[in-house]
């Protein structure tokens, strides 16, 4: 029996799911020349790491994802220009550039106050078709570490991909629907490699008098800080918890070793 593409995408995506995530490029070209057929799905639903760029008209870095691809061509938030240059790529219209812009500038700072530096792209594109005034958007954030942090990581990168919608309600409301997706990868020395994604969702009704760019911010300002618990209990804690079961602090030594040691000590 031939399984479907349906079967076949379902299959490669619950792999990934156990694969770790640092090496989804390798995994995807392996599954993409086995099943050719589920490329395009397969791309549109797998979370990569994000690559970085940098425009080369004002020599700032940017995000490459999908949401700023067009064929081969990726386009910059700083210039609005594609790189490598296309005629036909799509741009976002007036209102919603001059708001792009915006954006760029407040998440960049946001970036270096929640993320010690790093580097911030959003993007946006409107959704008239649907809903005339909606609009959908997506945030990036990426912090890598290096190979030397001040925890003495050799390697720590942290990939956080928000998307979007806004939706307006009445005259001065819009509902905000976030899909959150956080990639974490940190690595120490001959002593623990922890891996891993998260994806979560939220949506918030609030009032537009301050602005969409605000409003975003406030969003997902509360659906990161809640991912960053969930994978420190997660992980950290994880670690915490067995680490704990193999040596309890609090035990107390007999009295006789506590003697022992003491006499050995003054030898």
């Amino acid at each position: 029996m031939t399984a479907t593409e349906d079967e076949k995408l379902a299959a490669a995506l619950d792999l990934l799911k156990r694969l770790p995530p640092s090496r989804v490029y390798t995994y995807l070209e392996c599954l993409l020349e086995l099943a050719p057929e589920i490329a395009e799905d397969l791309l549109a639903n797998v979370d990569q790491p994000l690559q970085v760029a940098k425009d080369k008209k004002l020599s700032k870095q940017y995000l490459l994802c999908d949401y700023n691809r067009d064929g081969d061509s990726y386009r910059s938030p700083w210039s609005n220009e594609y790189e490598p240059a296309t005629d036909d790529g799509v741009k976002p219209k007036e209102s919603l550039r001059k708001l792009e812009v915006e954006g760029n500038e407040v998440f960049q700072q946001y970036c270096g106050q929640y993320y010690d530096g790093g580097i911030s792209s959003f993007y946006l594109w409107d959704q008239e078709e649907e809903e005339p005034g909606s609009f959908a958007g997506s945030l990036l954030f990426k912090k890598d570490c290096g190979k030397i942090s001040k925890a003495g990581m050799e390697k720590g990168v942290w990939d956080a991909v928000h998307v979007v919608e806004a939706l307006p309600k009445g005259k001065d409301q819009a509902e905000y629907k976030l899909t959150s997706t956080v990639m974490l990868s940190a690595t120490k020395k001959d002593l623990f490699k922890l891996e891993g994604n998260l994806t979560r969702q939220m949506e918030r009704t609030l009032p537009t008098k301050q602005g969409h760019v605000p409003n975003i911010g406030m969003v997902v300002e509360e659906l990161e800080g809640g991912m960053r618990n969930s994978l420190q209990q997660v992980y950290f804690g994880w670690c915490e918890q067995v680490v704990s079961s193999i040596r309890n602090s609090g035990m107390k030594l007999p009295e006789k070793v506590i003697e022992d040691l003491k006499a050995k000590a003054k030898v």
